[in-house]
């Protein structure tokens, strides 16, 4: 279990990232998520409301989940961090990886509808 902290979360093909308001209301997200490490990695758009509330609050919740985000098990307390452009493009590739053709297509499909630095990858950590 060392190198997965976050039990199902970091094996399931999606984790509902759960993010907080300045009230403290969760905000969940289902997302792909790579497991490298013992940190979890995903990729999102880089001004996204989910960036925005982990730039100010890093706590944040992880859980297994199916696409639409019907959890799937128990959330894990986590903390994010959002990445430079080298640590966005190591996520972008891990992505690719464990996702293979669809993940490749969708990462390339973002870098050319909105350009590299329109993303950015995520870092998350158990607490």
């Amino acid at each position: 279990m060392v190198d997965n902290p976050f039990g199902p979360a970091g094996t399931s093909n999606y984790v509902q990232l759960t993010s907080f308001k300045k009230d403290g209301t969760p905000v969940g997200t289902p997302l792909w998520a790579a497991l490298d490490g013992g940190r979890l990695y995903i990729w999102t758009v880089a001004d996204s409301w989910k960036v925005k509330r982990i730039r100010r609050n890093p706590a944040v919740t992880v859980a297994p989940c199916d696409v639409r985000g019907k959890l799937k098990g128990e959330a894990v307390n986590a903390t994010a961090t959002v990445l430079d452009e080298a640590g966005s493009d190591r996520v972008r590739g891990l992505i690719k990886r464990r996702y293979g053709i669809q993940g490749l297509l969708v990462v390339l499909g973002s870098q050319l509808r909105r350009g590299k630095n329109a993303t950015v990858g995520i870092e998350i950590t158990v607490t």
